[in-house]
Parts: structure tokens; sequence; C-alpha cells
């Protein structure tokens, strides 16, 4: 653990000698200061942890200390020393920011608690600090992995989309990795350090959902023994994410709805007005024209969540991501395992690379997850890969008597198995392919890149 650097700001150099010797014993680094001027140039020029000031100094007091550190660094606990003569002094300085007071004469016990409490305080909030750097990091856009070209249009459109505050609807079929844009909108916004809040529609009942976005009143329900602040308010000046949104129902949409066009609402049960100015960004599964049609989504909030809509592609159409994505997941695993695996055997990729993922990411991650646990080698092997992948749901999407799935995909899935089979048959060789389909190798590459098809026989 780091030195902790505390500093002394007092006009009378008794003072500043014996709390000095006091806490050097203690084995803590301290700087000091005769004024308030003085202080404030060694805190720009230094490393300071805590700063004890006193309150009653010719240039500045204790009060105006408090402000000054604030403004420069909020993350610097100030204790002020003074012989308050009453209690609004104390009560001032605590207002404006102070981490505690204490009352000359010192009481040296006191001293070192306060001290200690400060340490703790000082290292939480440096660790909170480092702790949302990692996930602003980890959630940036750059840290998504991708190298199709469809996802490259997503990541295009909402890296342009973030450091505006319009509103965001994500779609996408379940496990296409929707809240992890959500989270790369929010962390790569003017608003970053501010609250990220998520809910989830579709895991509340009706009258949770409404206290859980808009909070309640005490007695406003059975239950309500308490006051609750909604997401919208814990998200004030932030983000807050619905997920889910095609699962909320009508009665609540009319209030999100004023929500949305005039931040502000109502608790549950309360009648006081409340503001708040948050960034909203929802995501569904759901097929919402249609609902709006069957009228089970209202068309003003559709159009009010629609400013820009980002629709995440399912893994069967960015193939070419998933060998990135199978690498990412082994070093993942395997870390969190223990386990020495860092890669997979070619039949085993290919296995994979056949196979429809109608769970999309998290049903890759899982299976990868597995197969690192139950791996006997440092290579993954089609041993290690569940049975029966290769080839069920694929065939539902080309059975033309399913018409579960939309004209253009089933077209699409039946010219990607087409060229995939020819790239098996002739061993990855493209002029041969192409000539076994009847095409040329210039269209032939054309066509794979549209598909995100990828030679795994090269």
């Amino acid at each position: 653990m780091r030195e902790f650097r505390i500093l002394l700001v007092d006009d009378e150099p008794a003072q500043i000698t014996s709390i000095k010797s006091f806490l050097k014993r203690r084995s803590y680094t301290v700087l000091s200061a005769n004024s308030g001027n003085e202080a404030m140039a060694v805190i720009r020029d230094g490393n300071v942890d805590l700063v004890l000031t006193d309150f009653r100094m010719p240039d500045m007091n204790g009060l105006e200390v408090v402000k000054a550190v604030k403004e420069f660094n909020p993350g610097i606990p100030v204790v002020v020393i003074t012989a308050f003569s009453d209690t609004e002094d104390a009560v001032q300085v605590m207002k404006e920011g102070a981490f505690d007071y204490l009352s000359k004469p010192v009481n040296l016990d006191e001293l070192e608690a306060l001290v200690q409490k400060a340490r703790e305080h000082r290292y939480l909030v440096s660790e909170n600090k480092l702790l949302k750097e990692q996930l602003q990091q980890r959630y940036k856009f750059d840290s998504i992995i991708s190298q199709s070209g469809v996802m490259e249009e997503v990541l295009n459109t909402a890296g342009r989309v973030a450091k505006s505050k319009a509103t965001v609807l994500i779609r996408g079929e379940s496990g296409t990795g929707k809240e992890l844009i959500a989270r790369a909108i929010h962390y790569s916004s003017d608003s970053s350090d501010r609250p990220l809040i998520t809910v989830n529609c579709a895991a509340l009942s009706e009258n949770l959902l409404e206290s859980e976005l808009f909070g309640h009143e005490k007695g406003s329900f059975t239950g309500a023994t308490s006051q609750r602040i909604g997401r919208f308010e814990q998200a004030d000046g932030g983000t807050l994410f619905i997920d889910e949104i095609g699962d909320i129902p009508p009665l609540t949409q009319v209030k999100l709805l004023r929500a949305l066009q005039f931040g502000e609402f109502e608790r549950v049960g309360g009648n006081q007005t409340i503001k708040t100015d948050v960034r909203v960004v929802t995501a569904t599964n759901r097929n919402l024209e249609e609902m709006i049609e069957k009228g089970l989504f209202r068309e003003d909030l559709y159009y009010r969540l629609n400013v820009v809509t980002i629709q995440l592609p399912p893994l069967r159409e960015r193939k070419a991501d998933i060998p990135l994505l199978i690498r990412h997941f082994i070093e993942k695993y395997a870390q969190e395992n223990n386990k020495t695996v860092n890669g997979i055997s070619k039949e085993a990729q290919d296995y994979l690379m056949r196979y429809h993922f109608p769970g999309n990411i998290r049903e890759l991650e899982n299976i990868i997850e597995r197969a690192v646990v139950l791996a006997r080698d440092e290579i993954i092997t089609t041993e290690d890969l569940p049975k029966g992948l290769s080839a069920t749901s694929e065939q539902a999407i080309l059975d033309p008597r399913n018409f579960a799935s939309p004209y253009p995909e089933k077209v699409a899935a039946f010219e990607r198995a087409m060229i995939e089979e020819a790239l098996e048959l002739e061993k990855g060789n493209q002029s041969r392919a192409a000539r076994l389909l009847g095409i040329s190798e210039r269209h032939l590459r054309s066509r794979m890149q549209k598909l995100d098809i990828v030679n795994t026989k090269r």
C-alpha cells in the first residue's frame, strides 16, 4: 500500500509541530503549510490524500480552504480543526463538503481515528474511480469484438449517436448483445461519469414496473412501507437503459411517454411533479410495428423511442466474427476456471461455423464455457462440444414449409449454404468453388463478403 500524505494547514508553528510529530510516529507522510494560499500551492504541486486545516487563519479561513480544495479535487477529504464557539460554524463547514471536524484542544486518539477513517475513505474513492475507468474501458466501442462488415456499420452508427442526447432503440434477437451496445453508448457519451441505470420490463409485473421506473410514496399500496426512489430519478444526468421495452404494459406506456416528452413524472401515490434530465436507451426483440397494429403498443411512444434505431444482426449473419468470439471466450473462461486451454481445433471450429446459433452470442459463449471446463487438453476438440449442433436449426430455416423466418433471411441462408458447401467440396479453393457454382470468382468473393462467409479451408 502506498504512503498516505497528509497536509497540515495552520498559522501557529507550535500546533503544526505537535500534530506533525504525532502523525509521523504513526508512519504517515506529513506536509505543512502556514496559510490557505500556501496549502493550495502544495496541493496543486503534489499528491495529497488528506488536508487537516485550522479554521481561523489570516488569508483564508477553514471554510474557504474546504471550498478551494473541493473545487480543485472533490476526492480529497478535508478535516477542519478549530475551537468552535457554537455548532453553526461546524454545520456550515460540513455543508460545504468537509469530511469532518475536530475541536481544540485536539484529542490525539480522536485525531488518529479520524485520520484512519479518512484514509479508508480515500482508498475507497480511488478504488471506485479505478473500477469505473476499467468498466468504461470494457464497454468502449473498440472493445466490442467484431470484424464483420455488418457489425462495423452498427458500431459506426452507435458511435455517432453516443455523443448526442437522442433516444435510441436497439433491436435484435435475444442474445445478440443489445445491452453491450447500450453500455457502449453510455460510456462513450458526455455523461459517462454519470449513472447508467438499467431496468428489464419483462422481469417485473405491471405494478412493480411502474414503481421501479418512477418510484412510490410511503403507503401508496400494500407493502409500500417507505418512500422509494425510481430508476428515472437514480439516472438523473445519466442514462436509463430500458430492456425488453416491448413488454411494457399500456398504462405504464402513458406515463413513460410523458416522462420522455417533458422530463417529468410523479411517483406512484404522489402528487409532486419530479423533473429529471435522463437520456433513454431502449431495447427489444419484439416486432413493435405489429404490436401497434394490434393495439398493444402506443404509436406515439414508438416514435418517441425510435429517434435512432440500431438493428443488431444475429450471429448467423456475422459468421466472420465467430472465430474472434471463440478465441475471446476461450481466454476468458480458461482464466476464470484456471485451465490451460488456449485454442480450438480446425475441425471443432468448422463444426461451430456450420451451426445456425438460434441463441446467438449468448449461446456461443455458453458452448465455449462448457468446452473449456470439459476439455482434457489445451485444445478444444469436437469431443468437447455438444452433439447435434451442426444441422437442426439450419435445416429449419432452409425448410420451404417453415415460414417462421422472413423471406430475405431464408434466401440468404440458402445462398450461404450453397457457397459453404462448394468451398467444402473444393477444399477452400475459391476458383474451383466459383466454377462449381457457375459464377465468376469475383462474384463469389463479393457474395462471401456480403454474407460474412469465412473460408476456413484456406
